[in-house]
């Protein structure tokens, strides 16, 4: 296959003038200088102050972390400063119990699926993630709806705790981060509004990360789904360090859930270290498990896949649950590990004598849906970003793994459909990885590369030519042919965009730059001049990319 690629200026005259009319009218916004560098999209006027105050103190996610930093040695972070800033807010960690996650990839979704099941039995339920996607009170989520916090609730609980947090940061010296701050803010809110229960999700790692102040006492469940090699050089750089830092966050004497499946290895240093803590351990990739993806349908305009989840494990502690046609709505294998996991976890609690029926673990594994996840978007809202009548899927894939996850989704729910892929991703992402994964998909006609901001900051984006580059890179290690076009003066491309539809190979062409939702416009058009075969736009690569897509709806 031929892989043409590359074009550096979208509106060099001499060609623009000799594009079909129906791409001038996209083409004529793909200007360089309006790459979407920012997902900060407006907060509420009532948290102005807040984020002024927030935007003071040091933010690992927009620069990037320090070597080292999430291992349990001299480099990492200093938990002892996150333990004084919480005794000066009273220790709110210790008025509720806690479900802490961590793992490499499906903290997320797994946090989603198991506060969605507690809320089906009528808990009140405080979840903790991270990152937002719009707003910041995303991370904090609350009661027996899921809602986000409110901007007036959480700005007055910023204003009584203000004097304490501007004590705490005097005292460390400016040292607490914004990550440290938000989480003790988090954990404040919860304790103030009485939730029976938080479900937490580890920042980074897990030994030495900010939520990881909970006790033994305050633990009912830790969670390990997923070891995966990101974030490498904060957590030791190798599969196995990550894994003991992931390992932090056991406790003695309470369960832990493995999601998985892990590498033999890495899951004997799981393992080794919740005997060394008495933990009984519950897998859910054990071999009396067996979660089942029957297929993929849609309901009202929703796409969903039947699974069966039965779940028999009798090793450390005795679980059973057979769960039949189950209608997930958050897609892929992946999900259905995810939510397996989540059952776990749930089987854990009821173990400890959580009231939690079978009929509410299948209503909150059937109600959970997180944006960004392979989320396809509506008609409506396709119509919105001036695409109608296009098939948009959403999906904050960034690592090796979540794109061979993505790449699996896509196989499965629409098998040989037609794709033009927009990328953007934080420089400390495997690249190559990432590509080489989404190169296998099938009919691949474009591949987009644009720019965002992570976090609201330039300092972490990769540029769309160096993207492009290990896509090339990739492409030529999967011996593909590639030609590269340099520019967009050349005749190669011109001869492509100007036959006629019927006579258009399938070929995968490769974009350097633009802005995001022009570029989607191109992408829809190449996709329509397809005659007669459905094709979906895929947008991924980080999950700030979603973010703006999703920004430019509201907007």
């Amino acid at each position: 296959m031929k892989i043409p690629c590359v074009f550096h200026s979208f509106t060099t005259r001499p060609f623009y003038r000799q594009i079909p009319a129906y791409f001038q009218s996209t083409l004529m916004f793909l200007n360089p200088s309006r790459l979407a560098f920012s997902t900060d999209f407006s907060e509420d006027p009532e948290l102005k102050e807040f984020m002024e105050y927030m935007d003071g103190l040091k933010n690992y996610e927009k620069s990037g972390v320090p070597k080292g930093a999430g291992t349990d040695s001299d480099e990492g972070f200093d938990l002892g400063r996150m333990k004084r800033l919480l005794q000066l807010l009273g220790n709110p960690q210790s008025q509720f119990k806690a479900i802490h996650i961590a793992g490499t990839k499906g903290k997320g979704s797994t946090a989603a699926f198991l506060s969605t099941i507690l809320r089906a039995e009528g808990y009140s339920v405080g979840c903790y993630t991270s990152p937002h996607m719009q707003t910041i009170r995303e991370r904090i989520t609350l009661g027996s709806s899921g809602e986000p916090v409110s901007a007036k609730a959480f700005n007055c609980h910023f204003q009584k705790a203000k004097m304490d947090l501007e004590r705490a940061v005097k005292f460390e010296k400016g040292h607490l981060s914004h990550f440290e701050v938000f989480t003790a803010l988090a954990f404040s809110v919860f304790a103030q509004e009485k939730v029976d229960v938080a479900v937490v999700e580890a920042g980074l790692g897990g030994a030495r990360d900010a939520t990881n102040v909970i006790t033994s006492s305050e633990l009912a469940v830790s969670i390990i789904t997923t070891i995966g090699e990101e974030h490498l050089a904060a957590l030791g750089g190798s599969l196995e360090s990550i894994a003991v830092a992931k390992s932090g966050i056991i406790k003695d004497g309470r369960p832990l859930v493995l999601g998985g499946p892990f590498l033999p290895h890495i899951e004997r240093i799981l393992r080794d270290k919740a005997s060394s803590m008495s933990s009984p351990v519950v897998s859910a990739s054990g071999s009396g498990n067996r979660s089942i993806l029957k297929g993929f349908t849609k309901q009202c305009q929703k796409p969903y896949q039947l699974c069966d989840i039965l779940l028999g494990i009798e090793r450390d502690l005795s679980l059973f649950i057979e769960l039949f046609d189950v209608k997930l709505h958050m897609l892929g294998s992946h999900q259905l590990q995810n939510a397996t996991t989540a059952t776990c976890a749930a089987l854990c609690l009821r173990h400890q004598g959580w009231r939690l029926s079978d009929t509410s673990i299948r209503a909150g594994l059937e109600s959970t849906f997180l944006l960004g996840r392979s989320q396809f978007l509506t008609p409506k809202e396709a119509e919105m970003l001036g695409l109608p009548g296009a098939t948009i899927l959403l999906d904050g894939a960034h690592t090796k793994e979540s794109a061979r996850a993505l790449t699996n989704t896509i196989k499965m729910t629409f098998p040989g459909a037609r794709l033009v892929l927009v990328v953007a991703m934080a420089s400390d992402k495997d690249h190559l990885g990432f590509a080489t994964e989404l190169l296998s998909v099938g009919c691949l006609d474009a591949v987009f590369f644009t720019e965002i901001g992570i976090a609201g900051s330039k300092s972490r984006s990769t540029s769309a030519s160096l993207l492009k580059d290990s896509w090339i890179q990739a492409s030529r290690e999967r011996s593909n042919d590639i030609t590269d076009c340099g520019i967009i003066e050349s005749e190669f491309f011109k001869d492509k965009l100007t036959q006629s539809a019927g006579k258009m190979e399938s070929q995968t062409i490769l974009f350097a730059e633009g802005s995001l939702v022009p570029l989607m416009r191109v992408g829809d058009e190449i996709l329509k001049a397809k005659s007669g075969e459905f094709g979906i736009i895929v947008v991924t690569g980080s999950l700030h990319i979603v973010s703006v897509v999703l920004g430019s709806l509201e907007g």
